[in-house]
């Protein structure tokens, strides 16, 4: 019988990360699942096991660089190797630079950053002597452009994105086969909004439109069999972003001055250090699962990002209608009388 490949998902107890495992365990991968909760991560290997795909359950904050290394290891201790690392756990903080502390600012740094090159580090180490492997960093709209209240969340996601620029150029030169590709995303129906510590007056939430974290993960999975393509962006919202930005940043910049202090929040009480120290789904904790609390409006189907996903058929598609068109013209012009000629 063929065994499934063997993924990696860090962050893998709640959001992106536990859509993420139970795609790839969908097509009968054998999934590790990395991450702090003890709750969540037991929840999701059931899913991964209900799903088709094997389970291995690894306890680790990826902000610790030996514990991610030993991770790994754990992995192909079992497994025998690592196909697919994709890079996923976060945190952050809601609230405005000048309130918060140094520390809080290092700790989202280091887990939403550094844990992302931990992980690279780690999944490399075992991937470039096979000369096969593909790293997925899972990024964001944010990875561009900076919004309010989400200072650290944003360096960091801008950080992610100028490392793996650097480690790609540098695959590329040494001819490996290891590839490594980023997936923009929009704002999400996720957990995370219950658990990033929130200093906003209201309770924290995603800029609209949301979307389902099972369009985030299908475009995951894809991004995960097609390495070669540099960075997949996820969602109209994100394509929008990204073009204003590049366009009219200075605009951008008072749009979201006026906008997203509102956007990213709504009437209610909020409580609790959120999981930036500890995990929400710890001994104590409970599991969320994959989806939060934005059901009603969240959307599971994203056309923009099949267009995006599908754009080598969309082009060849385009590609045979002109020549379609350009043929019948040109046979029509044969056809003509030669007195209309």
């Amino acid at each position: 019988m063929k065994q499934g490949k063997v993924v990696v998902v860090t962050g893998a107890s709640g959001g992106v990360g536990r859509a993420t495992a139970r795609a790839f365990a969908e097509r009968g991968a054998r999934v590790a699942l990395l991450a702090r909760g003890r709750e969540g991560l037991a929840a999701a290997a059931d899913e991964v096991r209900q799903a088709g795909g094997e389970a291995l359950v690894v306890n680790v904050d990826v902000a610790d660089p030996k514990a991610v290394d030993d991770a790994a290891q754990q992995v192909v201790d079992a497994y025998g190797h690592i196909d697919v690392w994709v890079n996923n756990a976060f945190t952050g903080v809601f609230a405005p630079f000048t309130e918060i502390t140094p520390d809080e600012f290092r700790r989202v740094t280091e887990v939403t950053y550094l844990g992302y090159v931990f992980g690279t580090r780690a999944a490399l180490h075992h991937m470039l002597p096979r000369d096969r492997g593909t790293i997925v960093q899972v990024g964001s709209a944010l990875a561009y452009r900076g919004i309010p209240l989400q200072s650290a969340y944003c360096g960091a996601k801008h950080a992610i994105q100028g490392f793996n620029e650097s480690l790609r150029c540098e695959l590329l030169h040494s001819g490996t086969g290891v590839r490594t590709t980023m997936v923009q995303m929009p704002g999400l129906n996720t957990p995370q909004f219950d658990w990033v510590l929130n200093r906003m007056p209201g309770k924290a939430r995603p800029v609209a439109p949301v979307y389902q974290p099972e369009v985030a993960a299908r475009a995951v999975v894809h991004a995960a069999s097609h390495a070669r393509r540099r960075e997949y962006w996820v969602g109209g919202s994100t394509v929008a972003t990204l073009l204003a930005n590049a366009v009219v940043p200075g605009v951008l910049d008072r749009y979201l001055a006026r906008t997203n202090i509102e956007a990213q929040q709504e009437d209610g009480e909020h409580g609790g250090p959120g999981n930036l120290w500890a995990p929400a789904d710890g001994p104590h904790g409970h599991d969320f699962g994959a989806h939060g609390r934005f059901d009603e409006e969240a959307v599971s189907k994203s056309p923009q990002d099949w267009f995006s996903r599908n754009r080598a058929r969309m082009g060849v598609g385009l590609a045979a209608a002109a020549a379609g068109a350009l043929g019948v013209a040109v046979t029509s012009g044969l056809r003509r009388p030669r007195a209309a000629r």
